[in-house]
């Protein structure tokens, strides 16, 4: 996993634990099945090129739409499943999960601003 930040590694934590709930019960399996995989490593990809970082807010709030349309109805399926049981089976990534969608979502503009560097003198 190449996550750089904390807040993203939890975030795709919790992605993986919802995958694995929507797995086991809907396809009978232990672990991921090759789809599910799969869209796990889509998954995984979208976050590492997140560009809110440390961050970033829930995927529900957020302006950018990172995944392909097919894959965020695929995303919202699973956890329209799996977020409900994760207080059972998981309980402090949901409670975090649920703090996270407090977070003030700045748009995708301001977030480049806050990047440049301003110890340059302007030009006059």
């Amino acid at each position: 996993m190449s996550l750089q930040t904390p807040r993203l590694k939890r975030e795709f934590k919790t992605m993986r634990r919802m995958v694995e709930i929507h797995c086991r019960d809907h396809h009978g399996t232990t672990r991921p099945c090759p789809d599910c995989e799969d869209f796990l490593s889509y998954a995984e990809q979208r976050l590492d090129k997140c560009p809110y970082g440390e961050e970033k807010p829930t995927c529900a709030k957020c302006p950018v739409h990172c995944y392909r349309k097919q894959r965020r109805e695929q995303a919202r399926d699973i956890m329209r499943y799996a977020g409900p049981r994760m207080m059972l089976h998981h309980p402090w990534l949901a409670l975090m999960h649920v703090l996270d969608k407090f977070r003030k979502v700045r748009h995708p503009m301001e977030l480049r601003g806050s990047r440049r560097d301003f110890s340059k003198t302007p030009r006059s």
